[in-house]
């Protein structure tokens, strides 16, 4: 797949002009994100990366099109798992829901730029260092079996170490001013508690682009799919965030069927190499049918009232 310089250029200056708008026109005085807003811009985003599949697919052929397609799907499937994180790191610090959209905004931008970095430097490893392919699949693998088996659980953020490090090295007020990173108290800047929720999101991020990352280069190996899937499963987390946060404890299945994904792709990275090798467009059909069919067992057999809020916490 031969791809230039240019390509990686015009596709990141439309995604900073859309970021631009979003925050410039659509989002420049801070407001609750409704249902239907999030609804809207989750189908506009979900629009966009299937119509991007299909230029790959007309420009590039069937196998990179289904590529695109499952490395999307993988991505937002983990997205998903992100709103957990998000709800927890909202509610814990009481976010004010019309400024949880910048903070949102934010970490989307600097997500783009870190993955962007992960990316290259792990197709140039998988490049030069093939057996770190095992090494990932091993980590998928294990990741996913713990997921599965996993129990629900509380999470306390005061024994964070990366709350710990920011209020010890950062000067924080104790209150929000607005929705400012950063604020003048008696003559000295210091950072708001919103800066400290930026970086929490932040941190959960490349939490998760540890799984993420390794996963869909089980699915594709080329940079220019890996970096666009990740850009469109993100750029559609915001909204995907302010559409599912209330209803995110009913999808309890959900990080099992992460899990069972996550487990599969480890095991197609296994076989990569052998005359096992599992075909991409089957890969995109299990995928699917494991994220369709945990979705639907989550509404089959919702949880019980007592255990709904452990199930959000964990």
């Amino acid at each position: 797949m031969i791809v230039t310089p240019t390509f990686y250029l015009i596709f990141s200056l439309i995604i900073l002009a859309v970021l631009a708008l979003d925050l410039g026109v659509f989002h420049r005085k801070s407001h609750v994100v409704g249902v239907r807003e999030a609804l809207g811009w989750t189908a506009a985003w979900i629009a966009l990366a299937l119509g991007f599949g299909g230029w790959i697919w007309s420009a590039y052929g069937m196998q990179r099109g289904t590529e695109f397609l499952t490395g999307y799907l993988i991505e937002l499937s983990l997205s998903a798992d992100n709103v957990f994180i998000f709800v927890l790191i909202f509610s814990y610090f009481a976010v004010p829901a019309k400024y949880q959209h910048k903070v949102l905004f934010w970490g989307v931008l600097s997500a783009i730029g870190m993955r962007l970095v992960m990316i290259f430097t792990g197709a140039a490893l998988l490049e030069r260092f093939h057996w770190l392919i095992y090494i990932f699949a091993a980590f998928l693998l294990l990741t996913g079996i713990k997921l599965i088996v996993k129990k629900s659980g509380s999470v306390n953020l005061d024994n964070s170490p990366v709350i710990r490090w920011f209020r010890r090295l950062v000067p924080t007020t104790k209150d929000y001013d607005g929705d400012k990173f950063l604020t003048r108290h008696n003559g000295k800047l210091m950072a708001t508690p919103l800066m400290l929720v930026l970086v929490c999101v932040e941190a959960s991020d490349l939490i998760f682009a540890l799984d993420s990352i390794p996963a869909i280069f089980a699915v594709t190996k080329e940079p220019f799919i890996v970096f666009t899937s990740n850009v469109f499963a993100i750029m559609g987390l915001r909204s995907l965030y302010f559409l599912l946060a209330g209803i995110i404890d009913k999808f309890h299945y959900l990080r099992t069927g992460l899990g069972v994904v996550l487990s599969f792709v480890g095991v197609k990275m296994l076989l990569s190499h052998t005359p096992y090798k599992i075909d991409t467009t089957l890969s995109l059909l299990v995928v699917a049918g494991v994220m369709t069919a945990s979705i639907i067992a989550s509404l089959a057999w919702p949880l019980k009232p007592a255990i709904k809020e452990a199930a959000v916490a964990s």
